[in-house]
């Protein structure tokens, strides 16, 4: 018996591993978040399996429908939205099943940050402009923030910032990034990246309506010079007099076929 965590992507259904959708159809029990989660995956579980929504249960329950699914001998198919890596309340139930002696892996999914990346058709790392990517978000309810990871430290790398679980909080964000990226920074605001529904709203920092996101919780903000940038330099890896071990040039290559 395994518990399975798997990556269940940012919202459309296909948007899942082909390792992922495996595990899911050979687990007799699949929990998964129905808050973010969209049933469609469901569609891939076994016939007659059991299909727990966990958004409204306690982290005690979630535990006690894993320990029966391992009384019974029966794998167990977790899915959790977007990737497990990050703000995915995995650590805590891995920390459990430890303690409990009850075996487990992980299958990575599509992240919300690069499904919205797709959906700007942005690379979110140009040369000159940006080479660093941060995964961040404002304090919540749920989970306060390190006082050194505040968004004015990050602000200060000039690095394109991918910010979670914030829009509500829209107008604080621009505030306090305003001083740091200058009022004509590009910023777009993604709401439920790869659902049917999406929503994209692209702007300045200044122009940016700070009331779009009251009500919401499902939106990324996009914020860096790398968004809709066209005067940034090409990268060296393709250009035709770079050295490169399988595209050696020159008379004395540094790696000679």
């Amino acid at each position: 018996m395994t518990v399975h965590f798997i990556g269940a992507g940012p919202g459309a259904a296909d948007l899942i591993t082909l390792r992922g959708r495996d595990l899911i159809a050979g687990s007799p029990v699949c929990l998964y978040a129905g808050s973010l989660v969209p049933e469609a995956l469901m569609s891939h579980c076994p016939p007659g399996a059991r299909i727990v929504n966990t958004a409204p249960l306690s982290l005690d329950d979630i535990m006690a429908e894993i320990s029966a699914a391992h009384a019974a001998g029966l794998d167990v198919a977790r899915l959790h939205s977007g990737d497990l890596s990050i703000w995915s309340a995995m650590g805590e139930q891995l920390r459990r099943l430890r303690a409990l002696g009850i075996p487990f892996d992980v299958t990575p999914g599509v992240p919300s940050f690069a499904a919205a990346a797709a959906v700007l058709q942005a690379e979110l790392t140009l040369p000159g402009l940006a080479q660093s990517v941060v995964l961040t978000r404002t304090a919540g309810r749920a989970s306060a923030m390190p006082e050194a990871e505040s968004l004015e430290n990050f602000a200060r790398t000039g690095a394109t910032l991918a910010i979670h679980l914030s829009v509500h909080m829209l107008a604080e964000v621009v505030a306090r990034l305003l001083p740091f990226y200058g009022a004509d920074c590009p910023v777009a605001v993604v709401f439920r990246a790869s659902w049917p529904d999406q929503q994209v709203v692209r702007a300045t920092l200044a122009s940016l309506d700070p009331m779009i996101g009251v009500g919401e919780r499902t939106a990324l903000i996009v914020v860096g010079r790398a968004l809709g940038a066209e005067g940034f330099d090409e990268s060296r890896l393709y250009a035709g007099d770079y050295d490169r071990r399988y595209r050696p040039v020159g008379t004395d290559p540094r790696f000679p076929e």
